[in-house]
């Protein structure tokens, strides 16, 4: 059964779907077999691969109209299925309040797929809804990633005590997998104090590898393409490499 990992973080911007993106396309270059949701109605994950949603996205699966499956589509990366949405998922946080197990959507429609990945990655959108909720309820551990900014550390309680609140009433097993500290400038004072800072917050959570500042990373989503087919040998994809690595080693 495939290991399922929320990556989430309420303030946009932080490089999570930049992460959701690379480190699925990382992984499935590895040899593993990864599912990539995007359950963010802007879409970005979806179109960051160069894709288009068809008939059938996330949010009919939710929706109980279509099953999972169904939706699920080629990314174009070998080793790498996605589910995909677009703007139709802006609705389901107002239809889902009105559904019995509202919470539990996402789990249930996973349900019947997930062993056939070795992991399976949701992409969130940058707020605390019922949308992200659903993701914390159907993951197994979440995925924090954290710009090295002067405010990285701004809102970040509020996701903690978001993922602490579904363990303790929707996700027992739910625990934080790692956070990934983005964008770094190593060269200035400000990214050391941030990494320095983020460390002591969350002590031996936060992964080795961190994800610099690179021109290629931001460039990668316009051509459709993960940076690892879109430049091989660039800092961005190295580190995000590295990454996947790290997470496999964790979950040896």
């Amino acid at each position: 059964m495939g290991k399922t990992i929320a990556i989430t973080n309420q303030k946009g911007g932080v490089g999570k779907t930049t992460t959701a993106i690379n480190l699925t396309a990382c992984l499935a270059e590895i040899g593993k077999k990864i599912l990539l949701i995007d359950l963010d109605p802007q879409g970005n994950s979806t179109s960051g691969l160069g894709l288009r949603a068809g008939n059938l996205t996330v949010y009919e699966a939710l929706m109980g109209r279509s099953t999972l499956a169904a939706a699920v589509i080629e990314s174009g990366v070998p080793g790498l299925r996605l589910a995909p949405a677009d703007i139709r998922l802006a609705g389901a946080e107002l239809e889902l309040k009105d559904l019995q197990e509202r919470e539990y959507r996402l789990k249930h429609v996973l349900q019947s797929i997930e062993q056939e990945y070795d992991f399976i990655f949701i992409d969130c959108p940058p707020s605390l809804g019922l949308l992200t909720v659903n993701a914390l309820c159907a993951a197994q551990r979440v995925l924090i990633p954290v710009q090295c900014e002067y405010y990285a550390l701004e809102g970040v309680s509020s996701l903690v005590n978001t993922i602490n609140r579904v363990k303790h009433g929707f996700n027992p097993s739910l625990d934080i997998e790692g956070v990934l500290l983005t964008m770094l400038d190593g060269r200035t004072n400000l990214g050391l104090q941030v990494v320095d800072s983020v460390k002591k917050h969350f002590k031996g959570k936060v992964y080795a590898t961190a994800i610099p500042r690179n021109i290629r990373l931001g460039e990668a989503p316009s051509h459709g393409q993960p940076i690892h087919l879109y430049d091989s040998r660039s800092l961005g994809a190295e580190s995000y490499r590295q990454l996947a690595r790290e997470i496999l080693e964790r979950n040896a």
